[in-house]
């Protein structure tokens, strides 16, 4: 009976083949036309309904499963003309068109709707947003320049804990449980301490894709959420540039080809360099002195640099080079500056006439960072190391078979003290290996499914996690459509922070430690990972031709955490051998539950965009002892964005988003003492002794702090320059922005020792002028 099911097998896999091998692909990359950069999203599609696909984030598309035989076949993005090729197809065969297409200044309605809808629905697209350069742009400027920060503040489930200071949280999980890639380096810290910016500059970023639970098996390495930067190559045209001045930051933009493009067959080389700064520690004296001597010490830069080589054949090879450093002072209390810098590489090969596409990445960063305050307690951090991996894809009719393997090897140094002042320190080398499969398929006209494992190998940690995944989606109608998600996910790098720390501009790492206690309440701790199951589902409804509503529930079972031991009082060492573990620990093992919802609606048409999200969220942890609530755990939040362009020419832009959260917990305070260490000994005299201001604490994160809403507005006026009384591509930019429009009073933390609450920032506006050539 074994025998007759494997000839079976063999003869279906034989015919399989063989038919396959009747038909032919058409394969190639959609670009710009005269800056030769790839366009995403675009689709291309056969002519009679036969077959279509979208293009990734490198501009290339493969449309498999076609007959012999003579086709028409078009190309269609939002902003550009429609192109239509003649295209032969034989048994057998591997096409290669590549579509060359031009912008056009009115952009067709119907172009955005069709790409828009064949993505929804080719793919899951299940806890899943891709931000667009230009998508970045419908989010006030505040300071004058777009961030990519200011935009993930506004998708569902995201929570931003603050101006100052402030970090992401995706859908209950903490940033060290967020992994940033940026052109598939992993970035460690890439929000500066103003929560205004992050370290990426906007005009380079060709897409962002946020995955905020339930991500395939091409990611790994943390048990939460993924976002991944991609930057676009320098123009491959001339030269071209932006020069930026503000009251926050300036910048100046630098970009063009090393060898001049002379035909659409030939090589070429490209490059885009870009440096920003902030002076806000300089301008604040100036411009926001109302905020109070010396509350706004940020500075930072961040230099960015990438080399871009692309053959006629698709295939490339891009290098990058990074430097971000972040300085806070300030004066008598602390201060704090991290310094990030590395270098990589990427690239993709797609061999002409086989089915297959190699692409792969390599990657070295160093990341430090240091705080320094009046305690004369240091805290200091460290990771450094290097990531590469190679990755396969095969194109199927009506499916996508990628799989891949990874290495990622760091060393992490930090050291810290917790909250009963104990001092903990860490040195320690880490290697990670991966691989995985991921199959994409839809099977029938109303199924797309997408199973896919991970294998994880931490060898320091001698553990292996095996993580197998599943998203699909069902289309009950083209316009109503089911999905969900399911999920294992692990990681080893964890957080130095603290959850008693409202304000924790210190965001160091460290390695998942060898020694953990044996229980985690009375369940057994068999493992030295952090451990995550997700499930996501919900649907998605298009409205009408320019509105969408997508409804997600999601559910994040952490299995395990890892966490700094905030109730340390005692050496771990044989006299303490009696005390509590929990007292002794410098690490605490935790499970934590996040559950919530997302309502998001989107609408755009005719330079008016509206985006509209509500979240649920509810997070809790367990650390053995008690149950509570992080200090992120936002219950409801709200985000209202809505962009309009008018003027002659779509020349004047009005962009305003508004935030509304409800408050943070906190721990409440239940008295202060003074605290006599006897240092002196035994015969020191109390009566005359001074102690130290000490405070008695409630139980962690009891108390809620008040609602938080916040308007932030800009207007940008673009005025196109002409030359011999033309217009030219150089054209200048106002930008007048405001954040914090009504000057709501938020309240950021509140100083136990003085008594003082501390809002966070009130009114700021500012002006912005650009000249882009």
């Amino acid at each position: 009976m074994n025998f007759r099911k494997l000839l079976f097998t063999l003869i279906i896999t034989h015919l399989s083949v063989a038919l396959f091998g009747q038909t032919g692909e058409i394969r190639g990359f959609v670009y710009d036309k005269v800056n030769r950069s790839p366009i995403y999203p675009a689709a291309v599609y056969i002519h009679g309904g036969l077959g279509g696909a979208y293009t990734d984030a490198n501009g290339f598309y493969s449309i498999t499963g076609i007959r012999p035989g003579k086709y028409q076949v078009s190309a269609i993005s939002n902003g550009y003309d429609t192109m239509t090729q003649t295209i032969e197809v034989t048994s057998g065969t591997v096409v290669k068109i590549d579509f060359y297409i031009k912008q056009v200044q009115t952009v067709l309605t119907i172009a955005t709707v069709n790409v828009d809808r064949i993505k929804d629905t080719t793919k899951t697209k299940i806890a899943e947003i891709t931000i667009t350069q230009k998508q970045l742009t419908y989010i006030p400027t505040v300071g004058g320049e777009p961030d990519l920060v200011q935009y993930l503040q506004v998708l569902p489930g995201v929570v931003f804990s603050g101006d100052q200071g402030g970090q992401l949280y995706i859908r209950g999980g903490s940033p060290v449980m967020n992994k940033v890639l940026l052109d598939g380096m992993t970035i460690y810290n890439p929000f500066h301490s103003i929560g205004l910016f992050s370290v990426f500059d906007a005009d380079i970023i060709r897409t962002a894709d946020v995955y905020s639970a339930g991500f395939s098996s091409e990611y790994g390495g943390r048990i939460s959420a993924i976002v991944d930067v991609k930057t676009r190559d320098g123009d491959r045209a001339g030269l071209k540039g932006k020069v930026n001045l503000n009251t926050f930051t300036s910048k100046v933009l630098l970009e063009g080809p090393l060898k001049n493009k002379k035909s659409d067959k030939i090589s070429n080389v490209s490059y885009v360099l870009s440096y920003k700064n902030s002076y806000l520690n300089k301008t604040s004296n100036l411009f926001y002195k109302y905020v109070g001597d010396g509350q706004l010490p940020y500075s930072f830069g961040d230099l960015y640099g990438k080399l871009s080589f692309n053959s006629n054949s698709g295939s490339y090879l891009k290098l990058f080079y990074f430097d971000f450093n972040d300085l806070v002072d300030f004066k008598n209390t602390t201060s704090y500056q991290w310094k990030s810098n590395g270098f990589g590489g990427k690239f993709l090969m797609v061999p002409e006439g086989t089915k297959t596409v190699i692409d792969g990445f390599f990657a070295y960063s160093d990341y430090n960072i240091e705080q320094k305050e009046t305690d004369s307690k240091p805290r200091s951090s460290g990771v450094n190391g290097f990531n590469m991996g190679l990755n396969f894809g095969y194109f199927y009719p009506k499916s996508k078979l990628r799989y891949g393997m990874e290495i990622n090897g760091f060393k992490t140094s930090f050291q810290i003290y917790n909250a009963a002042n104990r001092r903990i320190t860490q040195d320690q080398n880490t290697t990670e290996l991966a691989t995985f499969i991921n199959f994409e398929s839809k099977p029938s006209i109303r199924w797309i499914i997408e199973p896919g494992i991970r294998a994880q190998f931490y060898a320091s940690l001698g553990n292996t996690s095996f993580e197998p995944r599943i998203r699909a989606k069902y289309l009950l109608t083209q316009r109503l459509r089911i999905k969900s998600a399911v999920g294992l996910y692990s990681q080893n790098l964890m957080s130095a922070s603290s959850d008693r720390d409202v304000v924790n501009l210190f965001y160091g790492f460290l390695s998942g430690p060898d020694e953990l206690p044996e229980y985690v309440g009375n369940k057994d701790v068999t493992h030295r990972l952090q451990k995550a199951r997700h499930f996501v589902t919900g649907f998605e409804v298009d409205v009408d031709k320019i509105s969408t509503v997508n409804i997600e529930g999601y559910v994040k079972d952490f299995t395990q955490i890892t966490n700094i031991n905030r109730d340390k009082i005692y050496d771990d060492n044989p006299e303490n051998a009696s005390k509590p573990v929990y007292l002794r620990s410098d690490y605490v093992v935790e499970t934590g539950l996040a559950y919530g919802y997302d309502i998001t609606y989107k609408r755009e048409k005719n330079g008016l965009y509206l985006w509209l999200v509500y979240s649920y969220n509810n997070v809790s942890r367990y650390d053995g002892i008690r149950t509570y609530s992080p200090h992120f755990d936002r219950r409801h939040n709200a985000n209202v964005v809505t962009s309009y362009a008018t003027g002659k020419n779509k020349d004047i832009e009005i962009n305003l988003r508004w935030n509304f959260g409800s408050g943070f917990p906190f721990t409440l305070t239940q008295g202060f003492y003074e605290n006599l260490t006897f240092g002196s000994g035994l015969s020191q005299d109390y009566r005359t002794s001074n102690g130290d201001f000490t405070v008695v604490y409630d139980d962690i994160n009891r108390g809620r702090l008040p609602y938080y809403h916040r308007l932030d507005a800009s207007v940008k006026k673009t005025h196109v320059l002409k030359k011999d009384g033309k217009p030219s591509d150089s054209k200048m930019e106002f930008i007048v922005s405001c954040t914090n429009v009504y000057n709501r009073k938020n309240i950021f933390y509140f100083d136990r020792v003085h008594y003082q609450r501390i809002n966070q920032l009130p009114i700021m506006p500012s002006v912005s002028a650009s000249y882009v050539f």
